[in-house]
């Protein structure tokens, strides 16, 4: 799709923003108070380099979306990883290439910055994002486990 951009997200695209990170929340049935979207977006475009990058997908106009990523320390390499933490694609535009120029576009954005790899996490039952996960990146071993 020729007019189809992928870039930093900006302060005037709070509104978008919030559509888009919404949909990403009921996507997972969940909630999160407005306060965590305030700071959130807040930390999406500070200046901290340790703090969330975020990139949002515009085609025709309409925003179809986005991703938030972060580079950290990695015990195992002297360069930092890459975490890419969300990644959401409006239901109409899924299967047009837009998940895969925003993880493009955070695969560039890892090279720029030296970092060693580029990982993410997603529910196993998944299996529309994870075909197109599947052609771009590589299942692991690992099982994630949490706090009780």
């Amino acid at each position: 799709m020729a007019d189809r951009i992928i870039r930093p997200l900006e302060a005037g695209d709070r509104p978008a923003w919030t559509a888009l990170w919404t949909a990403y929340l009921a996507f997972y049935e969940t909630t999160l108070p407005e306060a965590v979207h305030d700071i959130y977006f807040d930390r999406l475009l500070g200046d901290d380099p340790q703090d969330y990058n975020a990139l949002i997908a515009i085609a025709n106009g309409r925003p179809q979306g986005l991703t938030h990523f972060l580079f950290h320390r990695h015990g195992w390499s002297i360069a930092n990883t890459c975490y890419l933490q969300d990644l959401y694609v409006t239901p109409e535009a899924r299967g047009t290439g837009v998940g895969y120029a925003l993880i493009d576009a955070v695969y560039a954005a890892a090279d720029a910055q030296g970092a060693a790899s580029v990982y993410w996490l997603t529910q196993e039952g998944n299996t529309t994002a994870r075909q197109l996960y599947d052609r771009v990146g590589r299942n692991t071993s690992f099982i994630k486990y949490s706090r009780v």
